[in-house]
């Protein structure tokens, strides 16, 4: 059998037990064990072996538990709850305020937990109900949930950019400094198509009453030192690391112990918060090890194949496609597999033939993963089985119908689109910044 027929073989059956549903990680790490040893007899019990040497000894991954923890530590000792507070006070005399504040708020839980889930949950239980609760139209904070949510996976320190640097093997540091000025420029973004929205139909998003607006100046600065917290929690991580004092790991690990000290100051740390962000830690901790696991056994079988090279030839040679059309083409294939998979999925069924293919074109695999998050953000909200509309349908108040979420999501996408058409064609946006820090 020829290879490429081989490849086109295995991607089918790992589609195919997808399709079942089946754990991510076991459809794809059987196909790729019994591919390998149908291809190479019982030497291919090496492969997946080989697979899980490389990733115990990737010192990096140690980032992962950190980061979960510090996330859950400060959602579930309510501290981010602090955060909303103090948007509503601060932005609430603007007309869309509260919706440009939960924005804000997303970008900075995007920045403690780097799980789009974690935005969903957070921004549906405390904005949503405020939002409706003030008279804003629900299909437009709908949206302003959803999109905002979606930052979590493009803004530092993404999870999901840690599992692309192990697939891709590029540096996690690199990684999240490029995904630094997209994500908060299509933060920018949101908020400024919010405010002229609001501005020009004010009826969306009414400015707060006088009486609401009545708070005196002590009672501000005290919920503006509660909402600063999460930011000097940040600041107190990665100044030291893009200053060079400390390694990714030790950062890491000081972002969890300012999480923890930050709870237990201010007489959260219950047994019952430890207990939860310990075990939802562990939780997620394990699933993405399983995942790059099945993914690098999977991707070790491709590459012994010469699939990729064969299926560059197939696109450049025989079908002459541009390497810039080949991209795009890319793209739009996360969008497709976005409507019914989510990003962890999508990038171990696709990473091992992507990733040596957009090397092999000449693109910077870097700049490659900062695209290949926003797009997946889009596919997030593409319907009609976007991850996020599902998310929110399940979150949602009876009120707000599936309809509605649909709806909501389509300004938000086009929003997302122009974001990624300005990385395409701007690379220095998401280059800048790690070329600079990493330069010194």
């Amino acid at each position: 059998m020829p290879y490429e027929m081989i490849a086109l073989l295995m991607f089918s059956s790992m589609m195919l037990m997808l399709m079942t549903g089946q754990r991510v990680f076991g459809a794809i790490g059987f196909v790729g064990a019994a591919s390998a040893l149908l291809l190479w007899g019982t030497g291919g019990v090496e492969i997946p072996f080989a697979a899980a040497m490389k990733l115990m000894k990737w010192y990096p991954l140690l980032t992962l538990p950190m980061f979960i923890f510090m996330g859950y530590v400060l959602s579930e000792s309510k501290i981010a709850d602090d955060l909303y507070k103090m948007f509503h006070v601060w932005m609430g005399p603007v007309r869309g305020g509260l919706a440009i504040g939960t924005i804000g708020l997303m970008v900075l839980i995007s920045a403690m937990n780097g799980l789009s889930v974690a935005g969903m949950a957070i921004g549906s239980t405390i904005a949503l109900p405020e939002l409706l609760k003030r008279r804003y139209d629900k299909i437009m904070v709908t949206g302003v949930i959803q999109a905002g949510s979606s930052l979590g996976i493009l803004v530092p320190p993404s999870v999901v950019l840690v599992l692309y640097a192990m697939i891709a093997r590029q540096p996690v540091g690199q990684l999240w400094l490029a995904g630094v000025l997209p994500g908060l420029m299509m933060a920018g973004m949101f908020i400024l198509y919010i405010y002229i929205r609001c501005r020009v139909q004010p009826e969306l998003g009414p400015a707060l009453s006088e009486e609401e607006r009545n708070v005196s100046t002590a009672e501000k600065l005290r919920l503006l030192r509660a909402g600063i917290l999460p930011l000097v929690i940040f600041a107190v991580m990665m100044v030291p690391f893009v200053k060079g004092w400390t390694s990714l790991v030790e950062s890491s690990a000081i972002g969890a112990m300012a999480a923890f000290v930050a709870a237990v100051l201010k007489g959260r740390m219950t047994k019952d918060v430890f207990e939860t962000s310990v075990r939802e830690t562990l939780a997620i901790s394990c699933m993405f090890m399983w995942i790059i696991l099945a993914a690098l056994g999977f991707g070790a079988v491709f590459d012994g194949l010469g699939a990729v090279k064969a299926i560059e030839d197939l696109f450049t040679e025989q079908l002459g496609l541009s390497p810039w059309m080949i991209l795009i083409l890319m793209q739009l294939s996360f969008i497709v597999m976005g409507t019914f998979l989510d990003d962890t999925a999508m990038l171990v069924i696709v990473a091992p033939l992507y990733v040596p293919l957009v090397d092999a074109l000449g693109f910077d695999l870097i700049w490659y993963g900062v695209l290949y998050t926003i797009t997946t953000q889009i596919a997030y909200m593409t319907p009609p089985f976007g991850y996020n509309l599902f998310l929110m349908r399940a979150m949602a108040p009876p009120e707000i119908g599936l309809r509605d979420i649909y709806v909501s999501i389509i300004p938000f996408a086009l929003v997302m689109v122009v974001a990624l058409m300005l990385v395409m064609v701007f690379p220095e946006i998401a280059l800048w910044l790690p070329e600079t820090v990493y330069a010194k």
